[in-house]
């Protein structure tokens, strides 16, 4: 093909742009990955494609910020299909051990395909020749084999933030060989754990008759992190500190403040925590005079069922809680269904004595990785899941298994009164262990290795898959 010498030399893809609309005007979101990326596609004359977050609406690109952004649009049932449907109800169960039933529809997949060709006739379209493309995440899985189809000119990385399946539950997916060549036209693969490279290899293997060897050098482990400056800024400064003694105030002053700050999602373990708290106040271990868990549930998909049945578990346990152990002017569970600002969320991290992260499965758990950074030199206790990625660098975390309610209420306790001259060492130890790998070092490495010409993806293989206009066809509702 013709060089391009127009277009842009570095892309970012993700499902959303990395900007929020209000009114008329647009403004950079918050959120670490922003944070990190952002700098790096304004100093390479970059651009970012993504879903605006409106429906209905066809905006042309346009500059926040020294980063040019190109929206994709969606319609409602688009995104019905594509976001809620396929990424959210079919891929997200299934990467996360079938801790609910995915729902194998073939409108969903059809929407899913079609968007994800939208997607990469837009970075086909926006990309100069030889440009680097990144991609994020789980809902553009089929783009990097779209885009090496027409632009072999290209470097395009793949980063997936969250687990990988085992190949016996990514052997359900219907479209599994077609998922798996869309990643594996990517120059770099990108995963969280070491485990999940290990179930990426076998299920190159299985399903595309690939020996693992050949993908040695296209796949690693790129654990993600935090941006521990900004962290430690907010940390450190006055404003976030009285914004902290007021939260403890306001609780009530407890002898011990536990926190569980999560999006309001089955993955997180929410309803196994409560249950190993409740059972804790029924033994005496922990005293409902004295102890306050604060559990701030972010609000999260909630037009998919699942999570509207999990808002009414947890609702209902806490409701349980408070009216067996609390009173009416306090109780046990202190409960907010909302979202908070950065510095609000550090000032969380600084109030409590406790984090609890009791993830039935996570690719990461970044909120682990702030609350150490956030406490470092200030003690407190971080009670951590075998299950998310995090516990593989937070070893100094009490690590447990939240299926295990015994074992998870030991940890509790244990946590609950750790109050020796350990606790500051093991706090700034796990501190220590995630600057080491921050988030702007994590974005290098991937990149550096992105840039070698040692890596580069597999050769097209010759996949039965369907051709796609980018355009979501009608289908008609033939069953699922």
């Amino acid at each position: 093909m013709p060089r391009r010498r127009d277009g842009h030399s570095f892309i970012l893809m993700a499902n959303r742009l990395p900007v929020d609309r209000c009114g008329d005007s647009w403004h950079t979101a918050p959120g670490g990955l922003v944070s990190a990326l952002a700098p790096i596609a304004k100093a390479e004359s970059g651009a970012w494609i993504g879903w605006p977050g409106t429906c209905e609406e066809t905006i042309e690109p346009f500059g926040v910020g020294g980063m040019h952004l190109v929206p994709i649009p969606l319609s409602c049932a688009e995104h019905r299909q594509y976001y809620e449907g396929f990424s959210n109800a079919v891929l997200w169960p299934l990467y996360h051990d079938l801790i609910v039933a995915p729902e194998y529809r073939r409108d969903w997949w059809f929407a899913y395909e079609a968007v994800n060709a939208r997607f990469a006739r837009a970075a086909i379209e926006t990309a100069a020749y030889g440009a680097t493309i990144w991609i994020h995440d789980y809902h553009l899985q089929l783009v990097p084999r779209m885009i090496r189809g027409q632009r072999p000119d290209v470097r395009i990385g793949f980063f997936n933030h969250i687990p990988f399946p085992p190949v016996e539950l990514l052997a359900q997916l219907p479209w599994r060989e077609a998922v798996m060549d869309g990643l594996l036209g990517a120059d770099v693969i990108g995963l969280q754990r070491e485990s999940d490279v290990t179930n990426f290899r076998a299920a190159s293997q299985r399903f595309l008759g690939i020996d693992p060897d050949r993908v040695s050098n296209v796949i690693g482990a790129y654990p993600i992190s935090v941006d521990v400056d900004a962290i430690r800024e907010a940390a450190e400064s006055e404003s976030v500190a009285r914004l902290a003694r007021q939260f403890r105030h306001d609780l009530g002053n407890p002898e011990v403040l536990m926190l569980g700050i999560d999006r309001l999602d089955y993955t997180k373990g929410i309803p196994q925590r409560l249950h190993a708290v409740e059972e804790l106040l029924d033994e005496g271990a922990l005293d409902p005079e004295t102890t306050v868990l604060a559990q701030v549930a972010v609000p999260s998909r909630e037009g998919i069922g699942a999570y509207q049945d999990l808002r009414d578990e947890v609702e209902r346990l806490i409701g349980r809680v408070n009216g067996r152990f609390g009173t009416i002017e306090r109780g046990v569970v202190q409960y907010a269904h909302q979202s908070y600002s950065f510095e609000a969320t550090i000032a969380l991290y600084l109030a409590a004595d406790v984090l609890l992260v009791t993830s039935l499965r996570d690719g990461m758990n970044l909120v682990a990785k702030e609350f150490v950074t956030a406490r470092q030199g200030s003690g407190g206790a971080l009670v951590l899941s075998e299950f998310a990625g995090a516990a593989d660098e937070l070893d100094r975390a009490i690590i447990v298994n939240p299926h295990d309610t015994s074992g998870l209420k030991n940890g509790i306790r244990q946590a609950a009164s750790l109050t020796g001259d350990d606790a500051p060492e093991q706090m700034a130890a796990m501190a220590a262990a995630v600057k080491d790998n921050d988030l702007h070092q994590w974005a290098r490495r991937f990149l550096n290795d992105l840039q070698s010409p040692m890596n580069s993806g597999l050769p097209l293989l010759k996949m039965p898959t369907r051709k796609t206009t980018g355009n979501l066809r009608e289908v008609k509702h033939v069953g699922r």
